[in-house]
């Protein structure tokens, strides 16, 4: 008995290649666990339980299997690739936010690792060596690592930290944010690398400094990124909120004047109505419904129905440049705007060209007329946004529209078309049909899920 006791003690405490074998399964499970715990959290990555057991299966699984059979750093490498594409593929989440999962994971273990082998070190001397492949340092160290990060990410949920704002970023600022993302992973990387392998040349109080300020330098950077992220939001809901003031200025001033004429209006009813003229009213009515029609728009137009900032901010702008030209635009709105299938950058692209055409072929003609609806049409498991717009040019070819150069003036037509053409080569689920009437021209992009 005693020699089996004596044997198992061995084994954990000196360099054993099986035995580091053995305790890989436990603890690539338990690494798989909490830093999906941390990731779905502090991203806000939503997910269903059987989610969460097929991502800690499939990843431990695989990260195992890269373990025992391809040697190091090339397992690592791999497994690097692992997180990101299981987070992306079952958590049906965005790019970037996998992206940023596997920084996470990949810069935070590090630097817990690093912290907690300099301890160790500092205390026992003991090698990098040593506590790679000797059994008892190596689950100390990991469950050490695994602990600080489920206590962070207890501290997350308690308190509710989140990156929130990753659903508002521009396509620069997304940029940005992988290019110093990258950066700070390659500096800690690398100073892992200086740390452990030159951990015997370097004195302990000069590692644990360098330590020091690894964590200050990648704090500092975080914090000063989220703050300026969050200063571009809010320069951007300032920039939204002035385009609502200004669409609820127009609303009042129309108010006001459909108010102030209300008394002529009634007295203009009831002329028709005591000389009983019944097609002069049916006329008069027509028109009045034009000037309502106009009112009705206008109180679409706000976010609580464009419930999507940067959709709302491309009609708002779009809507005040064509009132300045005198064009009506006809807006109708019956889907949850957020919920669209296709990536809300290349939808507000199209909808700003698709607009900008239409605004410059209504404004030569006598009537100015753009209608825009974006619906539903469950029948078909499609989205739909239309629109179309009155135009002069009847002999517009719909078919070379799309070609690269041909003139934006007549007839809804030019460059942007182009850019349109190449996103809808992109997507397999669009398709976008462009038809022509006496009266209006008709861009229907459809989405299809």
């Amino acid at each position: 008995m005693m020699e089996i006791l004596q044997n198992i003690i061995t084994a954990f405490t000196t360099e054993n290649e099986l035995m580091n074998t053995l305790i890989i399964i436990p603890l690539v499970i338990i690494d798989t666990i909490v830093i999906m715990l941390l990731v779905t959290t502090f991203l806000e990555i939503h997910s269903s339980k059987k989610q969460k057991i097929l991502y800690v299966i499939s990843t431990s699984l695989l990260c195992f299997i890269n373990r025992t059979i391809i040697p190091d750093p090339y397992a690592t490498i791999l497994n690097m690739f692992i997180l990101p594409l299981n987070i992306y593929f079952i958590f049906k989440t965005s790019k970037l936010k996998a992206f940023i999962a596997e920084i996470i994971a990949f810069a935070l273990g590090l630097l817990l690792e690093l912290v907690f082998s300099n301890l160790i070190y500092v205390f026992t001397k003991t090698s990098f060596t040593s506590l790679m492949y000797v059994p008892i340092y190596r689950i100390a160290v990991s469950l050490c690592i695994y602990s600080c990060i489920y206590l962070l990410y207890r501290i997350i949920k308690k308190y509710n930290f989140s990156l929130s704002f990753l659903g508002n970023l521009n396509k620069h600022t997304k940029r940005l944010l992988f290019i110093n993302l990258i950066l700070a992973t390659l500096i800690i990387g690398f100073q892992f690398f200086l740390v452990f392998y030159y951990t015997d040349v370097n004195s302990a109080l000069l590692n644990i400094f360098n330590i020091i300020i690894l964590i200050a330098y990648f704090i500092i950077s975080v914090l000063s990124f989220i703050s300026t992220t969050e200063l571009s939001i809010t320069t951007e809901n300032l920039e939204r909120e002035q385009l609502s003031k200004q669409t609820l200025q127009l609303f009042y001033d129309d108010i006001s004047a459909f108010k102030h004429d209300f008394g002529n209006i009634l007295n203009g009813v009831g002329g028709y109505i005591f000389a009983e003229d019944i097609e002069g009213l049916k006329k008069y009515y027509t028109q009045l419904m034009k000037d309502y029609k106009q009112l009705d728009n206008l109180a679409t137009l706000n976010p609580s129905i464009v419930n999507n900032h940067a959709i709302y901010n491309v009609l708002a702008t779009k809507y005040h440049r064509a009132n300045q030209l005198g064009i009506k635009i006809n807006l109708e709105i019956f889907i949850d705007l957020n919920s669209l299938h296709m990536k809300i950058y290349e939808f507000t692209r199209i909808l700003g060209i698709l607009m900008d055409n239409a605004i410059e072929a209504a404004k030569e003609c006598e009537e100015k007329i753009i209608n825009v609806c974006i619906r539903k049409a469950d029948n078909r498991n499609m989205q739909v946004l239309i629109v179309e717009n009155t135009y002069n040019n009847k002999n517009v070819d719909t078919e070379k529209i799309f070609q690269k150069g041909v003139s934006s003036k007549p007839g809804n037509t030019g460059l942007g078309l182009w850019e349109v053409h190449k996103i809808l080569k992109k997507n397999n689920n669009l398709n976008l049909f462009t038809t022509k009437n006496a009266v209006f021209f008709r861009q229907q992009l459809e989405i299809f899920y």
